[in-house]
């Protein structure tokens, strides 16, 4: 069949091939990448001159041949369709903890709008789809060559505060794979403290990097019990999903629960909850009365720990006898004034900064000094701001200009600072920085916890629940299906 042949065909399957190379030349315009025309000639081949035989397992005699390949096509057109949405359009996404309960539920399955804030441009182009970083039966589900730099397509929408935004788990780059919580770094920090009373102390640099060379020592000579560590590049980092609360540019800082954003009191949305102590006169909070609440089960716990209870000093007497039962509930202010209500509960507490309890702080050479519920004053970088280097700035942003932004950064005893090789006294931050936060404001792992998010750990942002499954009472949530993720 000559040319003249091959392009003689019925205006629809012109229509067909000049719609689609529409489409697809818009997507070179929006990636800015010319090397996609080279593809250009297949699509108009595909459509119109088909010299390359693309059906030629339709003339196979053979029905099951002929099978095969139909199941062959249909899968190979699907992967390569989903690779494509899911790289650039939606991602599917469930909520795996509390954090953000009761915005968005444990067993919510969400579709994420990479077109928000723009798709990035992966950096580990050659993954299988629908799979994050591993494989269900092991082994990884990604190669890492070739390696892109971090880009971002134009998007829809820059990140506000008070957005629920999906990302790239910040502190995930390197990963002990038996323990995934808390953090690698926060992990190998405390793991050199022990039980020492420096943990009370706030370290120096110095002490704050030995620590952590010395935690990390113990997790690679007990590679059985932590597993062996493993780097990730930032695209295949584990998503989480919280609220972002403050900008590039801004301070936060956080009093006694209640949240300062440059000074201005940021209202707390609705669904906000903390973690109250709930005294009762040894009546028993129920399943039923916890699932009435929309209370998640695992949200409620009997505290039987005098010590702790003495130092709260609710459910136990003046000699230290338990009187009554005392609940650890996570509550919103709504939930606070219901159960307030109740004729049997004698008392309700919120949840005050209990000492020496494991809990980590960002930055951890501070973790005796911040809080959860105190916290700051801590300025958000911004990219192209720039900072004058002290021991304390450093402590708080060493692992912005190292890990994040690339560079190699010694300090030494006398107070120096080398940033790759050379001596420095400032440094211009290379990309915007977040805060996120979740709305169960005592039971999450947030950037109180871990730190900044950067922008190239931004995927996106929910758009809506297309599922959602209730693992307390083993039941769809049919109200929240295909209801909005925008809360």
């Amino acid at each position: 069949m000559n040319i003249k042949q091959r392009l003689n065909k019925p205006i629809r399957k012109w229509i067909n091939a000049i719609f689609w190379i529409i489409i697809y030349i818009l997507f070179i315009i929006w990636v800015q990448n010319l090397w996609w025309l080279i593809l250009l000639p297949i699509i108009f081949d595909a459509f119109i001159t088909k010299f390359i035989p693309w059906d030629f397992w339709k003339k196979t005699k053979s029905p099951i041949l002929y099978r095969i390949c139909s199941w062959l096509d249909a899968i190979i057109f699907a992967l390569v369709a989903v690779y494509f949405i899911n790289l650039y359009l939606f991602q599917n996404y469930q909520i795996p903890s509390s954090s953000l309960e009761k915005s968005l539920l444990v067993g919510d399955f969400l579709f994420v709008s990479k077109a928000a804030y723009g798709p990035r441009i992966p950096n580990t182009p050659l993954s299988f789809p629908l799979v994050q970083n591993t494989f269900p039966w092991g082994g990884k589900s990604y190669i890492e060559k070739p390696h892109w730099q971090y880009r971002r397509l134009k998007g829809l929408d820059t990140i506000k505060r008070n957005d629920i935004v999906v990302f790239n788990f910040p502190a995930g780059d390197s990963v002990p794979q038996n323990v995934s919580n808390p953090d690698y770094y926060s992990l190998s920090y405390y793991i050199s403290l022990g039980t020492q009373p420096q943990q009370k102390q706030i370290a120096t640099y110095q002490e704050y990097k030995q620590r952590l060379k010395d935690g990390q020592q113990y997790i690679k000579a007990n590679e059985a019990n932590f597993g062996q560590v493993i780097a990730r590049p930032v695209d295949r980092r584990d998503c989480y999903v919280k609220r972002c609360i403050a900008l590039p540019g801004e301070t936060i800082e956080i009093k006694n629960n209640t949240i300062y954003v440059d000074g201005n009191i940021i209202k707390d949305q609705p669904n906000v909850q903390h973690s109250y102590y709930v005294h009762t006169d040894g009546t028993a909070i129920t399943k039923k009365m916890l699932l009435n609440m929309q209370i998640r089960l695992d949200e409620a716990q009997l505290i039987t720990n005098t010590q702790l209870l003495k130092f709260l000093n609710i459910g136990v007497d003046s000699v230290g006898n338990t009187i009554g039962k005392v609940y650890r509930i996570s509550l919103t202010k709504q939930d606070v004034n219901t159960i307030k209500k109740l004729n049997y509960v004698r008392n309700v507490i919120i949840e005050p900064d209990i000492p020496d309890t494991y809990n980590t702080i960002y930055p951890l050479s501070y973790s005796q000094k911040w809080t959860v519920n105190n916290y700051g004053p801590l300025w958000i970088p911004k990219k192209g701001e720039t900072i004058t280097l002290t021991e304390d700035n450093i402590l708080r942003y060493e692992r912005i200009i190292t890990a994040y932004e690339g560079n190699k950064l010694e300090y030494t005893n006398d107070g120096t600072v080398y940033i790759n090789g050379k001596q420095q006294n400032h440094y211009t931050f290379k990309m915007n920085y977040y805060w996120m936060m979740g709305d169960n404001r005592h039971n999450s792992a947030d950037s109180r916890a871990w730190g900044f998010v950067p922008e190239d750990h931004i995927i996106g942002r929910p758009v809506f629940i297309w599922m959602s499954i209730d693992k307390d009472q083993n039941k769809i949530r049919w109200n929240r299906i295909f209801t909005s993720a925008k809360k």
